[in-house]
């Protein structure tokens, strides 16, 4: 079998809206194998689709008969660690799992711009598939159906603390909650503040973060669906994370601490399980991911 490990992510990073993403340290597996009829399993007890509504196989699917090729079924064993719906691109990890797979099967027809535009092409946008496939903070647009994207890689002196909490927020409903126009000073404040995210990223001026990642355009109309998530902010704000965010689209909140602040995480544990609207929030750390999704 032909075994595909991939990063979970967060888009957005506050200012860069559907541009701007990073890899985490939490991954999801897929194998594969081409099997007379289609045959999917969980190996670590969660849920997944067993017939054709399988994300994973859709998608393996597409890369079949987009290069000309008949697929009677596939066997896939999944395990999937990245949580569904909070935010942490666990829909981008099956795009890019099940692209990668199915071009491995295949013999590598799809070269690695091809894998890249494919998988934005299914998910809608890049923030999420390119830091995915790529690792690192990765900057993307989109220009004339190309994508372009850059990636950078994150050192070690930074990790992510990952406010994860116990109910589901769906992409849609999360986009549903925003305003279908903004102000030109709306607009003009996040393009300042995406410039900067992505020169601090590139300079890592990591201290600059916590007004690189402000945002106007979408976290002031998302933060609401979080129960808890104002308080997770201003808890994250008073122990000195470098920058805190909504991820994607949520309801999980993401923090940058110094990757050396253990106490961060001892104090923030303490606070989060003692506050009645905080303590539905599971944190977790993640370390950078710089190599992106990969064949094991």
């Amino acid at each position: 079998m032909i075994t595909i490990k991939v990063p979970a992510t967060s888009a957005n990073i506050g200012s860069g809206f559907d541009s701007c993403g990073m890899a985490l340290s939490l991954y999801n597996t897929a194998a594969f194998e081409e099997s007379n009829r289609i045959d999917i399993t969980s190996a670590d007890g969660s849920f997944v689709p067993q017939g054709e509504a399988n994300l994973i196989y859709r998608t393996a699917k597409t890369v079949y008969e987009k290069c000309g090729k008949s697929l009677k079924g596939l066997k896939i064993v999944q395990t999937n660690p990245i949580p569904m719906a909070r935010g942490l691109g666990s829909s981008s990890a099956c795009i890019a799992a099940g692209i990668m797979g199915a071009n491995e099967l295949l013999g590598k027809p799809l070269s690695q711009k091809d894998i890249l535009t494919l998988a934005t092409d299914i998910e809608g946008h890049p923030d999420n598939v390119a830091p995915a496939l790529m690792g690192g903070f990765v900057v993307s647009a989109i220009d004339g159906g190309e994508v372009y994207s850059l990636k950078k890689t994150i050192n070690d002196s930074i990790c992510f603390a990952a406010f994860i909490p116990s109910f589901k927020l769906l992409t849609e409903k999360a986009r549903a909650a925003l305003p279908k126009e903004v102000s030109h000073k709306d607009a003009v404040y996040n393009l300042s503040r995406a410039a900067l995210l992505a020169t601090a990223f590139c300079q890592e001026r990591y201290d600059l973060l916590s007004v690189a990642s402000k945002d106007s355009l979408h976290q002031q109309y998302r933060l609401p669906l979080i129960e808890g998530g104002q308080e997770i902010f201003d808890l994250a704000k008073s122990l000195g994370a470098t920058a805190h965010f909504i991820s994607g689209a949520g309801p999980t909140i993401l923090a940058v601490v110094d990757a050396k602040d253990n106490a961060f995480f001892d104090k923030a544990r303490a606070a989060i399980s003692a506050d009645e609207k905080m303590n539905k929030f599971d944190l977790q750390r993640f370390a950078p991911d710089n190599t992106g999704a990969v064949v094991i």
